[in-house]
């Protein structure tokens, strides 16, 4: 795996102005995925999992600011661009996939129809990517018949940049395209799929289409919020199980979002613990399940069920998730924490490397 970051994370503090206050929503999130990998990004609902992914992507509430930290993706910072630029980055950049697919498939488009709005609402921007598509359809005519002289003085033209390619070719070449993608993650009879309405399709196969979507860009990260949720377990597996043999794929990096850690130990490579707007611990998926160190993450795996335990006594953590209008002073875990003591309260933990590649927020271990 490359450890080269795709996106970086630094310091993020958003609030949410409300009537009852300002929600300190995000409290110095420090976040890093590599290109290549696939981060579980996991907590309870509720503490900033998915207002981090939004933020991220730029699609925040009108009454959402952001008052400090960076977001770099490829050493540019999103926070400082404007909405034009940050929706050029989401076209090209950034894909999302949120937990219900029906909410953002168009009712009355075709499948087709918004797999090749996304293809080509800016053409001129992708033309490098038609030009490729071109250019590899050239290339098996060569292969399927060498003595093809019109293919070759294509393919020579497309080259040096002196074949045009017009509307209805952009159109076509997009078609293939998205049929190619349907075909990827697993979709039967895509051209039959690509004739479809939303609401003729199953949960699993608009996740599916919604994941092609996605992927159809080649992003730099894909952003996936709670995608099996609404499924149930069997598709959810194959859902899954694409995720993995994605990340293969594409070069880009995928952020899994789930409150679920058995989904985090099946398909991720790191894993990011959130509580109450910040992350208290990071850590390679092996070293976090078999080492975890942050109090509240011990929580989290001891509520977790184990066949192979008989009558085991599932542990809880104590208290409920505080109110982020007000947060508690220092930690925002010591209320709940059995093994607060008195500085708890009065120093908020920075995120420190244990070991490497394991970081931990909490005074037990050194800050």
């Amino acid at each position: 795996m490359s450890a080269v970051s795709a996106l970086e994370v630094k310091d993020l503090r958003l609030i949410f102005h409300t009537y009852a206050g300002d929600v300190k929503a995000l409290d110095g999130v420090d976040l890093r995925v590599q290109k290549g990998e696939i981060l579980g990004l996991v907590g309870e609902s509720g503490c900033g999992k998915s207002v981090t992914a939004l933020c991220i992507a730029g699609l925040l509430p009108e009454n959402a600011a952001v008052t400090e930290g960076a977001i770099l993706l490829d050493g540019r910072d999103l926070l400082k661009l404007s909405k034009n630029e940050i929706r050029k980055a989401r076209m090209k950049d950034i894909a999302f996939v949120f937990q219900d697919p029906m909410t953002y498939l168009n009712p009355v488009l075709s499948i087709g129809s918004q797999l090749l709005e996304t293809l080509t609402d800016d053409k001129k921007a992708h033309m490098p990517a038609f030009v490729e598509m071109k250019s590899k359809e050239l290339e098996r005519r060569l292969l399927s018949n060498p003595e093809s002289v019109s293919a070759k003085e294509e393919l020579t033209k497309l080259k040096a940049g002196n074949l045009k390619i017009g509307r209805r070719e952009v159109n076509r070449l997009a078609k293939l395209e998205a049929l190619e993608y349907l075909r990827i993650v697993r979709l039967p009879e895509p051209e039959r799929v690509f004739k479809m309405y939303p609401f003729e399709l199953s949960g699993g196969m608009r996740q599916r289409v919604m994941i092609a979507m996605a992927l159809i860009r080649s992003p730099k990260v894909l952003l996936a919020d709670e995608i099996t949720t609404a499924l149930d377990v069997t598709v959810q597996a194959q859902i899954l199980e694409l995720l993995k043999e994605l990340r293969d794929r594409i070069e880009g990096a995928i952020i899994l979002i789930t409150h679920d850690l058995a989904i985090v130990s099946e398909v991720c490579d790191r894993a990011a613990v959130m509580y109450a707007g910040s992350i208290v611990e990071e850590a390679n998926v092996d070293e976090l399940f078999a080492n975890p160190l942050h109090p509240y993450t011990r929580g989290l795996m001891g509520a977790i069920p184990r066949p192979d335990v008989k009558a085991m006594k599932l542990e809880s953590i104590s208290g409920s998730v505080p109110d982020l209008i007000y947060p508690p002073s220092g930690c925002r875990f010591h209320p709940r924490c059995p093994k607060a003591f008195d500085r708890c309260p009065k120093v908020k933990p920075p995120l420190v490397e244990v070991k490497p590649g394991h970081r931990v927020s909490c005074l037990l271990y050194g800050g």
